[in-house]
């Protein structure tokens, strides 16, 4: 019996110790891993020259978060074509400055932006529980309320150089031969998602002959994902679900934080035939600012001509 005894305590101490290793890694070395996620991607119309998009998500910034700057002021290094920013920028009022001169150089860039429920209210302490709910939204989110937070400033800054605000609207963005056209809504989680009516009259199709619709959401609710199919979308591109944020070896996210199925919780999967990228983000809550098993991110996509004989 001692022996045994005496191994249940031991399995017992090393599950703890792991645990412990686990909680410093999640805590102080992995929510600083920056990575640069790149995949490539062929859905623009035959003959159409390749294009870089830079999808960046959920960076929740405090001005003093000075690595996470470093990393968003590097990514303009990559030069791409087109910046989409799917929300849940910052994590206080004073973030705004700070985050606007880290990308100001991106912000000179074609792009365009949704907002989060954290561009619009401060984090508060959250029971960690309540994300293994059905639904793990707190009572009374989705009701009407003024922000807490700066979100027509961070709407003025994210757009004074020509980015595209598409919260529930559409714009239009010319690449130099394909022109992008962008559905937006707000953000889901607080059910303010409306999707935007079909533009009337029908567009005209460009001269160069080359156009690519994308759908462009927060978080990554299924309704929403049918809506952005069913107008037509070549690509959806989303953030919110900092990738399950806690990973296990073997199973992966253990939650989404909406109705996404849990292996699409990161990186590019398909809905419904339609290429969806869904970003894990660059932060996390200061409250429960940890990662484990998905480090932040942001993501350079290469757009490439489709084959002739994937066509048709």
């Amino acid at each position: 019996m001692r022996p045994a005894l005496a191994a249940a305590g031991a399995l017992g101490g090393l599950g703890l110790g792991l645990a412990g290793a686990a909680h410093v890694w999640a805590r102080h070395v992995e929510i600083h891993r920056y990575t640069l996620r790149e995949a490539e991607l062929r859905i623009l119309p035959p003959g159409a020259r390749t294009r870089r998009v830079l999808h960046i998500s959920d960076i929740h910034l405090l001005p003093e978060q000075h690595r996470k700057l470093a990393f968003l002021e590097h990514l303009e290094s990559l030069r791409p074509h087109l910046v989409i920013d799917t929300g849940d920028n910052i994590a206080s009022a004073a973030a705004v400055p700070a985050l606007a001169e880290a990308i100001e150089p991106l912000l000179r860039r074609p792009g365009a932006f949704v907002m989060g429920s954290n561009d619009m209210f401060a984090p508060m302490p959250k029971n960690p529980a309540r994300y293994l709910l059905p639904d793990p939204r707190p009572a009374g989110l989705t009701e009407p309320r003024e922000p807490t937070l700066p979100t027509a400033e961070l709407a003025a800054r994210l757009s004074e150089h020509g980015w595209k605000d598409l919260t529930n609207t559409r714009a239009t963005i010319e690449l130099g031969g394909l022109e992008v056209r962008l559905a937006g809504v707000d953000d889901p989680h607080l059910e303010r998602d409306r999707m935007p009516a079909p533009p009337s009259p029908a567009p005209r199709t460009p001269e160069h002959g080359n156009v690519l619709q994308v759908g462009v959401a927060h978080a990554p609710y299924r309704r929403v994902l049918d809506a952005f199919v069913a107008d037509g979308a070549e690509l959806i591109l989303a953030g919110h679900t900092h990738g399950g944020q806690l990973r296990l070896p073997g199973i992966g996210a253990l939650v989404t934080n909406c109705d996404l199925p849990r292996q699409q919780a990161r990186g590019l999967s398909d809905w419904q035939g339609v290429p969806m990228n869904v970003s894990a983000g660059m932060g996390a809550s200061p409250y429960s600012n940890y990662r484990l098993l998905t480090p932040p991110e942001a993501t350079l996509l290469t757009l490439r001509a489709r084959r002739p004989s994937d066509v048709g």
